[in-house]
């Protein structure tokens, strides 16, 4: 039957989401190493499910850079280097810097929702930059990660671009994967990583970009400074 068949799509459409992102979960707490090699049946008898949504999902993960597929040994982790890391910074760099040449010419979406609305909203993405700056004080890697992609993700969808918000939410995903591979060597965290999301949501409320592009400037260069230096041993 049509509705049968329409169901079971969304149904393993679902599925195929919720192990990307228990899988993408897996590689961001270091679960899942840099290299480690495993199969669709292998995933697919650890959750319990069909190779099927299994396999979309492990395609879905290599097509996000994530995941390398294998024709002929399954999938392993992407391993990035401190190039990589560069490259992607440099990506994420131009995107945010995009986002604040649209607010510099004043051509945001909720420029013309009513104050309320718009206070709302910034008091969202700050109060996920607060968790997240609590969790760096505390040094916990993986709430950090959590609630920084949140940040990001709430801080560009302001900006009303959707496909501009994904590239952004992708990039920073990646960053974190290639980050993740070189912090989860440190055993203390605390002190190293970035706490400026208040800051920079703060200066963005007030249109203060060249602030807000001291702020990003920083914080990249910090984090290449870092990663150069843990990459080297």
């Amino acid at each position: 039957m049509p509705a049968s068949s329409g169901n079971g799509a969304v149904t393993r459409s679902t599925l195929r989401q919720q192990i990307a992102d228990a899988l993408r979960d897996e590689v961001l707490a270091g679960r899942l190493q840099p290299g480690q090699e495993f199969t669709v049946k292998e995933i697919a008898d650890q959750y319990g499910v069909s190779a099927t949504p299994v396999r979309e999902a492990l395609v879905d993960l290599s097509a996000q850079g994530l995941l390398e597929a294998d024709q002929h040994r399954g999938f392993r982790v992407h391993e990035y280097t401190y190039t990589d890391f560069r490259g992607i910074i440099e990506a994420r760099s131009l995107v945010t810097d995009g986002m604040f040449e649209v607010l510099d010419k004043g051509h945001l979406v909720y420029r013309d929702l009513d104050a309320p609305r718009t206070a709302a909203a910034v008091a969202g993405v700050r109060r996920r930059g607060e968790e997240a700056q609590r969790a760096a004080a505390a040094g916990d890697l993986t709430v950090l990660i959590g609630y920084d992609l949140r940040f990001w993700r709430e801080l560009s969808n302001l900006f009303g671009n959707p496909y501009l918000a994904d590239f952004l939410h992708r990039l920073r995903v990646q960053s974190w994967v290639c980050t993740v591979q070189h912090l989860r060597r440190l055993s203390d965290l605390r002190g190293s990583l970035w706490s400026g999301h208040t800051e920079l949501v703060d200066t963005l409320a007030r249109h203060d970009t060249p602030a807000a592009r001291s702020i990003i400037a920083a914080y990249n260069q910090d984090a290449l400074a870092l990663i150069e230096r843990l990459a080297a041993g």
